[in-house]
């Protein structure tokens, strides 16, 4: 069963990985372009604070041993993507939002570390510290798995799917399944439960993205039509004179 979890948990931290990668096009797209769009950098700073707080729970200081080293590996590669991200946005946000965000940002990390001292000082035992870590982990996870859905409002006001990147609302769930088998398999509670979570609002987003998806293949034809009627009618013109 050890073997089996240790191959499930990598196998998690590879989907995981995925998950933490997707958001590159978006930042390509947006060093390219110098600009932020219409993107929203809560996903990432929700995610950066949910790395931060299971990369904690995963260390002897919280769990038994290594027993949950698959989740600090991963989760520490998460807090330096998030991080990059978070950094790259603020370059190239307008001045209100640089501020907004590294505000945001800054009482997530000070959350953090309210958390650490309050699991180090206050509980002196692996049980109540997991107790409690787990707990904010799970609210925060929740709140991570859910993030992406900040752009449904953009998606609804605009038709289209242009601003919630396909990739981040599939390895979300593709994530979530494998860690909640890592977490049964173990019977943790504060590993399974926010797959669980992060499965349900995978399939959401999945669902709208792919009923919007379909609005923006139908449109394209059309408009490609009238680009070309556009340059027919004044070739005739041409013509004419």
């Amino acid at each position: 069963m050890g073997i089996l979890r240790l191959a499930v948990g990598i196998m998690g931290n590879v989907a995981a990985l995925s998950l933490y990668c997707a958001p590159i096009i978006t930042f390509t797209r947006v060093i390219r372009k110098r600009n932020t769009e219409e993107f929203s950098c809560i996903p990432y700073i929700i995610s950066l604070l949910a790395c931060l707080i299971y990369a904690f729970y995963g260390t002897p200081v919280v769990s038994y041993g290594w027993e949950n080293l698959p989740v600090v590996t991963i989760d520490g590669i998460g807090t330096i993507l998030e991080s990059s991200f978070i950094i790259i946005y603020i370059c190239f946000a307008p001045l209100k939002e640089k501020v907004r965000v590294a505000a945001i940002t800054l009482l997530m990390i000070m959350s953090f570390f309210l958390v650490v001292l309050v699991a180090v000082f206050a509980y002196h035992d692996h049980h109540h510290r997991k107790l409690f870590v787990g707990c904010v982990g799970v609210v925060s996870a929740a709140v991570m798995y859910g993030s992406p859905l900040v752009a449904v409002k953009t998606v609804l006001k605009t038709k289209s799917v242009e601003f919630m990147p396909f990739y981040l609302s599939f390895f979300t769930l593709l994530s979530s399944i494998l860690w909640t088998i890592f977490g049964l398999m173990n019977l943790d509670f504060f590993l399974a439960s926010p797959g669980i979570i992060g499965c349900i609002l995978g399939i959401i987003q999945l669902g709208l993205y792919f009923s919007y998806c379909k609005r923006d293949i139908k449109e394209e034809p059309n408009n490609w039509d009238i680009e070309k009627n556009e340059d027919k009618t004044k070739v005739e013109m041409q013509l004419n004179h």
